[in-house]
């Protein structure tokens, strides 16, 4: 199973969602670097379950031991180790589905791969896996920081209410995080009609980048754009990703869409911030698309591992929409293609930036 992502900055998550506990090694980050663990925590803490009644109300810590790779609060440019255990699975609550494949789940596909599977909880196609990418993307943004590059992110669709505005700072201050807070009182209506009807619902996660300067990236087969919508595919749920216009470009002329340099600065953004597969110094704009969440409570034809379907409710704790949550994880993966393509250009040129 590929569970590593990058090369100069490598990230190899392990762990299964109802296991001892899930967790990363990060190996590449650069000696030297003074890392809070308590930075690290607080993405955890974004990440984790159990934040508002918009999400499941597993009640995770979500406490990250780091293992490795750090002495007198700096890394040392070995391998950072960090763990998440799982003390709140309740494995008992997927005894009914050992024999059954859930419609909208990887069960099928899983047990036709590897000849077996772990029931509980989708073991790693659980989007408990990503708390590894967030304890790395911590790592990361701790990093990037040193050299001016922030990272933001929030929720600017749920269903079909869009966020219109973009006060990144006000994120936080509502658990869709959304940047739109008049968006945001809709998003939530939205979300527990969802929760209410025991049913989800999908939406459009935003992340962006500030401070990236021109020339990371490489102009064929490892464009910042691939690595970015590789990226932000693997994280689970995920089924689109579109960089600055996106797909809103297809309707329009080159004559609206050309980004104008005027030797200083782009007067607009179409491109993301990305050129070529290359980054132009404006700011990294990505959107992803998220599914809703497979996990419901309403009954549904499911088929029996025996052969025949059944009808079942999925018990449980789950999100009725998973893009609060996968903000922090989509953040982490931006940072992660940062960070990776920030060595790789030192490693070219031979300089910091």
């Amino acid at each position: 199973m590929s569970s590593r992502f990058g090369e100069l900055f490598a990230v190899t998550t392990f762990g299964e969602s109802h296991g001892p506990a899930v967790g990363v090694v990060v190996d590449g980050m650069p000696p030297g670097i003074a890392v809070d663990p308590a930075l690290i925590q607080r993405e955890l803490d974004r990440r984790r379950p159990g934040q508002s009644a918009l999400t499941t109300q597993r009640a995770e810590s979500d406490t990250v031991e780091i293992l490795s790779g750090l002495f007198e609060g700096k890394s040392l440019g070995t391998p950072i180790a960090m763990l998440v255990r799982n003390t709140d699975a309740r494995s008992r609550d997927y005894d009914a589905l050992r024999d059954v494949y859930r419609p909208g789940h990887a069960d099928y596909v899983y047990e036709q791969k590897y000849g077996i599977r772990d029931h509980r909880g989708g073991g790693r196609s659980s989007g408990r896996e990503t708390a590894g990418r967030v304890a790395a993307g911590a790592l990361a943004r701790i990093a990037l920081a040193t050299i001016g590059v922030a990272i933001s992110g929030g929720t600017v669709q749920v269903g079909d209410v869009r966020a219109t505005r973009r006060e990144w700072g006000e994120t936080e201050n509502n658990p869709v995080r959304c940047p739109d807070p008049e968006a945001a009182r809709r998003m939530a209506d939205r979300i527990e009609a969802a929760r209410d009807a025991k049913d989800s619902v999908g939406g459009v996660v935003e992340v962006m980048a500030r401070g990236v300067p021109a020339g990371w990236g490489d102009p064929t087969m490892a464009k910042l754009d691939a690595m970015l919508g590789a990226a932000m595919l693997s994280i689970p749920a995920t089924k689109g990703v579109e960089i600055g216009g996106g797909f809103e470009m297809a309707a329009r002329a080159g004559s609206e869409t050309n980004d104008v340099f005027d030797g200083q600065r782009f007067l607009s953004n179409w491109a993301g911030g990305i050129a070529g597969g290359i980054t132009n110094g404006a700011d990294i704009v990505v959107r992803v698309a998220v599914r809703p969440a497979t996990s419901i409570g309403r009954p549904q034809t499911a088929a029996k591992k025996q052969g025949g379907t059944t009808t079942i409710a999925i018990e449980g704790r789950h999100d009725p929409c998973i893009c609060p949550r996968v903000v922090p994880v989509a953040e982490s993966m931006l940072a992660i293609v940062l960070m990776d393509a920030w060595l790789r250009q030192r490693a070219l040129r031979g300089r910091e930036r």
